[in-house]
């Protein structure tokens, strides 16, 4: 089968490799969509570039299973079945399982993350992952648009997090793809969303999705504005920008008692400077996201479905797999918003 392979840093290649056989309690899925993440870039740029090369990235995965292995009846999956993946083979015992936080697994490992993942015409989904529940039908959902559910269910986890409910003031930094879907989503729980970014093409497609007020930090002071709308400052603030320093510029957002959640993954070894006074007589909670629990997930499907329409517009890029090393380098220059790998059927 074709697979765009990582080799090493910032080599990436399209070959030919194995086709994945469904082992005891796993299935393999025939890939039809395969969403690019920033963090697959990130490690294809050398930020946590996997211990074993070379190595198949890509964990925001849709398709049709091809293969069921031994064991796999009581997940009542099918041969042919259109699904969407989650991504975090997790023990479903460990401390943190058992708390329904499968993100922090003390034994996970998962697509583009130890495993191969959906850079590639077919995909082996863990056998763990298809016990806790992980292989979700998605009907007629279009795949394009279920390989949205992963980043989506990435922020559905934040606003759980950040304890987000209807009538909080949120500040979303960052209006890449992530900050588009956290823009939907707190915009869904009945939060009013201000958005903040440089970018003033994707600070309009914010405003498309719902955002109540944008702000470009080179025309106008951030703090002031949502100073000025909020009078305390945030309940909330989402930090979906991966830079420390720009993360720290934006901690004064926050208001007394609030929450800010630092969502965007940074380079290793780079940090930033929190004044514990801040922290302390403010009663600050700075707290980080990065992905989502199982159920978190199947949530995701179903608001996936019910937002289409905000959800698919988030989408600026279909390609097949042979155009991926462009896909990539929109990603790293930030051109448009969301590129999903398209694979015929």
């Amino acid at each position: 089968m074709k697979a765009a392979v990582v080799y090493e840093k910032n080599e990436i290649r399209i070959a030919e490799v194995p086709r994945p056989q469904a082992g005891a309690g796993e299935v393999v899925v025939k890939v039809r969509a395969s969403g690019i993440c920033a963090t697959d870039v990130k490690i294809l740029g050398g930020t946590g570039t996997p211990a074993e090369l070379p190595a198949i990235l890509g964990h925001e995965v849709a398709g049709t299973i091809a293969e069921l292995g031994a064991g796999t009846a009581a997940a009542e999956l099918h041969r042919g079945q259109r699904v969407t993946v989650y991504p975090i083979a997790a023990c479903g015992s460990c401390m943190y399982c058992r708390q329904g936080r499968n993100s922090l697994c003390l034994h996970e490992h998962g697509l583009g993350h130890g495993d191969d993942g959906g850079f590639a015409e077919y995909v082996r989904i863990p056998a763990e992952v298809v016990r806790l529940g992980g292989v979700v039908d998605i009907g007629d959902m279009p795949f394009d648009l279920a390989a949205m559910v992963e980043p989506t269910s990435c922020c559905i986890a934040a606003a759980d997090h950040c304890r987000t409910t209807a009538g909080d003031a949120v500040v979303v930094v960052g209006a890449g793809p992530l900050g588009l879907l956290h823009t939907i989503v707190s915009t869904a729980l009945g939060a009013e969303v201000v958005c903040v970014d440089v970018n003033e093409e994707r600070l309009a497609k914010a405003q498309s999705l719902g955002a109540k007020r944008v702000i470009n930090p080179e025309k106008e002071d951030a703090l002031k504005a949502v100073r000025e709308r909020t009078g305390v400052g945030a309940d909330v603030v989402i930090a979906a920008v991966g830079i420390p320093r720009v993360i720290e510029s934006y901690l004064p957002l926050v208001r007394n008692g609030g929450i800010f959640n630092v969502f965007g993954g940074t380079p290793r070894g780079e940090m930033m400077t929190v004044d514990p006074r801040w922290l302390h007589y403010g009663e600050i909670v700075l707290t980080g996201t990065f992905a989502s629990s199982v159920s978190q997930f199947q949530r995701a499907f179903h608001f996936v479905r019910e937002h289409a329409e905000k959800i698919g517009a988030v989408i600026s890029l279909r390609c097949g797999l042979d155009d991926i090393l462009g896909a990539v380098r929109r990603v790293q220059e930030g051109e448009g918003t969301k590129s999903v790998l398209l694979f015929p059927g």
